[in-house]
């Protein structure tokens, strides 16, 4: 027997005793449709999707087909993600903490004081069961497409932890167009395709395209035996880089111009008459290194702006492609029995990830990037080869009212918009909640409605408990919020933290984006976290520290001796406040005289 071969023999020995483990664990009665029929249930994960971006949730972009499930359905504005990719999708099919799952810390950032720590795999471990894994023994077809970012060895792929179906790009992002990579030394994206590597894609390849192509697919082939299926859409879309089709990239030709702080003012307004935020909502103060544009002159504006007309046209064109599915469905006569749950994966990204990967003149990566994504002219951004992300600016915009975006612990990077569609919704359609919800909650949640139970022991070891609450009640009408004002929330990621109870939010982040000391913030009356409170309410810091402790405890938190902010606070400006129209100097127009009061030299 070759290595090959006694890998998927271990493999399969190890599907087959979790297998043995849970088939008791499930309930005698599922949650059935109005039909009878268990509801179908479908997540559409966008990456780096923002707040705002959608047209349900303020945003000027085109989102027909998302906005018709939001429509359909209920939009939660207080829902909680982590601040990173890898961590959030963890605990969404786990429905454990980062730090016992095996992602806490990404495994590209995981620090020296780190390494082989139990809960720091940089993979989701063997020590947690899986959602697919509970719903496939439940009964239900199990499908999975687009980005994995949760292990790359056979007992760690998608077809390991319980899909039946995948086709799963494994790596953190990519080319839309083919599989290149980013780095000299992981030049090709991996993918796996039913539990096996694929050599090369499918011909006429566009990831967005094909992941849903493949979802379909999927659903079709099994269709009309009798059983529910479970797919999650992992889209890649709009995570840079922002490659799209020509005919997808000149839909917003001009119309960001105006600059991001005219387009954050607008998606506000929209916000407050949506119902999305309160009249009165401040914006989050621009972050200090971000230019005023209407400083800036024509061209480098325009140049700005084109970016963010294809990170618009990324989220389109997804858009789009979910409208194909939501068709499908209506075709097949599944559509009005299938629960969508549909977010993003954390908060935007504001960083340049192209100049993080690339590194300096003279180095390996730096001439990795500039033969292998040396498409860098204008008229070739969204082609092969070409990487093209669209800065903090843009990304204060998609996370509209909120402060900064994602990597940081500010509301920018954990909070994202949440839709939810289907027959477990009996609110109003195109209602809104503001129950303090978490991706974690998804699990539970799933598992109720499937009718199966979280198994307290996996092949003979405990399994951690589930972190999350059911939405069931939420959904129905029964409940504003799956949380009391004593339940409490909290993070760690990069070395920042953060802890939230009821209205109260502490949190910690290393310069420059913070302050490396806790802060305190009112969500209730500052959603941009633009007041902080900390002297003013010692005794609300000291009672939230006492939880951030139990969490740690809890958790094996282990903060990293190492981290992706060092030298950053050197690379940028002094932070100072940002204020509209200061300094004067620069703001200050061209004095006219009064018409009566011209004169010509005399002589």
């Amino acid at each position: 027997m070759n290595i090959t071969d006694k890998k998927h023999l271990l493999r399969a020995a190890w599907a087959g005793a979790l297998v043995a483990t849970i088939a008791a664990s499930q309930a005698a009665s599922p949650s059935t449709a109005a039909n009878g029929k268990r509801p179908n249930i479908v997540i559409i994960l966008g990456d780096d999707l923002g707040f705002s971006d959608l047209g349900s949730f303020g945003g000027e972009i085109n989102t027909p087909n998302l906005d018709s499930l939001a429509r359909a359905g209920v939009r939660c504005t207080q829902f909680y993600t982590h601040a990173s990719c890898s961590p959030t999708r963890s605990m969404l099919l786990s429905g454990v903490d980062t730090h016992r799952n095996g992602l806490g810390n990404m495994d590209e950032w995981t620090a020296p004081n780190q390494v082989n720590q139990p809960g720091y795999e940089g993979y989701l471990n063997d020590r947690v069961t899986t959602l697919p894994q509970l719903l496939k023994n439940a009964g239900y077809h199990t499908y999975m497409a687009g980005k994995w970012h949760m292990g790359k060895a056979p007992n760690q792929i998608p077809a390991a932890r319980g899909f039946e179906r995948d086709f799963a790009l494994l790596d953190g992002a990519g080319s839309y167009w083919d599989m290149l990579n980013f780095t000299a030394t992981t030049p090709v994206s991996t993918f796996t395709e039913d539990g096996r590597y694929l050599k090369k894609l499918p011909k006429n390849y566009y990831a967005t395209k094909t992941y849903t192509d493949k979802i379909i697919g999927y659903i079709e082939a099994n269709r009309g035996d009798g059983k529910p299926f479970f797919a999650y859409v992992s889209h890649q879309a709009p995570h840079d880089p922002y490659h799209l089709p020509r005919d997808w990239r000149n839909r917003h030709v001009g119309a960001y111009d105006k600059g991001w702080d005219a387009v954050r003012q607008e998606r506000l307004k929209r916000q407050v008459e949506l119902g999305i935020t309160p009249p009165g909502t401040e914006l989050a103060e621009r972050m200090w290194f971000v230019p005023d544009p209407n400083l800036l002159a024509p061209a480098p504006r325009a140049l700005l702006g084109k970016k963010m007309e294809l990170y618009a046209g990324m989220v389109e064109n997804m858009d789009f492609h979910v409208g194909r599915l939501l068709d499908y469905l209506k075709a097949i006569g599944e559509y009005e029995n299938t629960i969508f749950i549909v977010f993003g994966d954390n908060g935007a990204e504001g960083a340049d990830l192209f100049k993080m990967i690339a590194g300096t003149p003279g180095t390996r990566d730096f001439l990795f990037a500039a033969i292998q994504w040396s498409q860098t002219h204008p008229n070739a951004w969204g082609d092969p080869h070409s990487y093209v992300g669209y800065g903090p600016m843009w990304a204060q915009v998609s996370m509209t009212p909120f402060s900064q975006y994602k990597g940081n612990m500010a509301e920018g990077g954990i909070r994202n918009a949440l839709i939810v569609s289907g027959p477990i919704v009996k609110r109003p359609k195109g209602s809104i909640n503001r129950g303090v919800l978490h991706v974690a909650d998804i699990m539970p949640t799933l598992l109720e409605v499937a009718g199966a139970r979280y198994p307290e022991t996996l092949n003979g070891q405990e399994l951690p408990p589930l972190i999350g609450k059911s939405w069931v009640e939420v959904l129905a009408g029964e409940k504003e919020s799956p949380r009391s004002d004593q339940d409490y929330l909290a993070w760690e990621m990069f070395g920042n933290r953060a802890v939230r109870q009821g209205d109260w939010k502490l949190r910690w982040q290393y310069k420059p984006y913070g302050t490396e000391e806790w802060e305190l913030f009112n969500l209730a009356e500052d959603v941009a976290e633009r007041h902080e409170l900390a002297a003013a309410h010692p005794e609300k810091v000291k009672a939230l520290l006492t939880l951030w402790d139990d969490y740690v405890r809890a958790n094996n938190v282990i903060l990293p001796s190492r981290v992706l902010w060092e030298g950053m606070e050197k690379k940028l400006p002094d932070r100072y406040p940002v204020e509209a129209g200061f300094p004067p100097l620069i703001y200050k127009r061209q004095f006219i005289p009064p018409t009566n009061m011209l004169a010509e030299p005399k002589p």
